[in-house]
C-alpha cells in the first residue's frame, strides 16, 4: 500500500457487510472538500483502484467499495445483485459512514450504479462523476464486452493464476495491474457478475441519468465503443448541464489506459489539479 492509505473497513449497511478502502482521510485540505465515494466496475474489487485512490486521496478524502458479491463484502447464493440493491447499498454506505458532503465517482457498472444511487439520496451528494458507462439497455445495441471474457478469466483465476495467465485478457496492462487482478478476481461471484452483465441489457441508464440534479461529470474513452458519440449528446440533451470528456488514446479501463488523461479531466471538473496535472501546475 502507498503513502496515502490510510486502512480498510467494514460497515453494515443495507443489511450486507459492505467493505471498504480509505485513502487521504479528512485531514488538512481534505476536510474542506467533497469526500470521493469511488464504485468500480463489474469485476474489479477495490484493491484493484488502488493506484487511483492513491492520487485521489492526495487532495480528497476517499473510499473505494467493494460492491457486493466482489473483494471482501458480502456475498452468496441469497443475495440480490440487482441495480436497485445495489444503489441502495451505496445510498446506506454513505449514511452509515457519515458522510455530509460527498461526491460519487462510478466507473463502468459502478456509474450505473451512482446514477441510482444518486435518486435516493436525500442529502449531502455534491456531484457525481459517471467514467464510461454502458449506454446499453431496452430496445438499445448490446455493451460491446462479450459475457465469455468475464467467465472464463474469472474461473482462470478461481484454480489459480498469475500475472502471465491474465496477459491475455488485459494485454496491455502492467505486470503489477495484472499480478493484483490474478489475486483478487477469484473473490468476483459469477452469480453476481452475470445478474450485472444481464443488467447492462435490461436496466435503463438514459432514465437514471436524466435525473441527476447535482453538477455531473461524463468522463468517455475514445476507444472501445462503449459510449459513442449520438450517446454523449442524447445524455446532454437530458441534462444539459452535465460536462462530458473524451479522454484520447484510452480504452474502457480509462485510468489503465490513459492516467493522466484521467487525472487532468476529474481534476478540472473537481477544481483540484490531481496526478501529472498537478505537478505541471506547480512547475508553472
Amino acid at each position: 500500500m502507498g503513502i496515502n492509505f490510510k486502512y480498510g473497513g467494514n460497515v453494515c449497511a443495507n443489511g450486507i457487510r459492505q467493505h471498504y478502502l480509505r485513502y487521504g482521510g479528512a485531514v488538512g485540505g481534505r476536510s474542506a472538500r467533497p469526500t470521493i465515494v469511488l464504485i468500480p466496475g463489474i469485476t474489479s474489487p477495490a484493491i484493484t483502484w488502488g493506484f487511483v485512490g492513491e492520487v485521489l486521496g492526495e487532495n480528497f478524502d476517499t473510499f473505494i467499495l467493494d460492491v457486493r458479491g466482489r473483494g471482501l463484502s458480502s456475498a452468496g447464493t441469497e443475495l440480490d445483485y440487482s441495480l436497485d440493491a445495489q444503489a441502495a447499498d451505496t445510498a446506506a454506505l454513505v449514511q452509515a459512514l457519515g458522510l455530509t458532503r460527498f461526491s460519487l465517482v462510478g466507473h463502468s457498472m459502478g456509474a450505473r450504479i451512482a446514477a441510482r444511487a444518486a435518486r435516493l439520496i436525500a442529502s449531502g451528494l455534491a456531484s457525481v462523476v459517471l467514467v464510461d458507462p454502458p449506454v446499453s439497455g431496452p430496445g438499445r445495441r448490446p455493451y460491446p464486452s462479450q459475457l465469455p471474457w468475464y467467465v472464463d478469466s474469472m474461473a482462470l483465476a478461481r484454480s489459480g493464476a498469475d500475472a502471465e495467465d491474465m496477459r491475455k485478457f488485459c494485454p496491455t496492462w502492467t505486470e503489477e495491474q495484472r499480478q493484483l487482478r490474478a489475486e483478487w478476481l477469484h473473490t468476483c461471484d459469477e452469480r453476481a457478475v452475470l445478474a450485472s452483465f444481464d443488467g447492462f441489457h435490461t436496466d435503463d441508464f438514459f432514465a437514471d441519468a436524466a435525473t441527476l440534479r447535482v453538477p455531473a461529470l461524463l468522463m468517455t474513452a475514445e476507444r472501445g465503443d462503449v459510449v459513442r458519440d449520438e450517446d454523449v449528446a442524447e445524455l446532454k440533451r437530458a441534462t444539459p448541464s452535465m460536462q462530458h470528456v473524451r479522454v484520447p488514446s484510452a480504452g474502457h479501463m480509462i485510468p489503465w489506459d490513459n492516467p493522466e488523461g484521467f487525472y487532468a479531466a476529474f481534476g478540472r471538473f473537481l477544481g483540484t489539479p490531481l496526478g501529472v496535472a498537478k505537478q505541471a501546475t506547480a512547475l508553472n
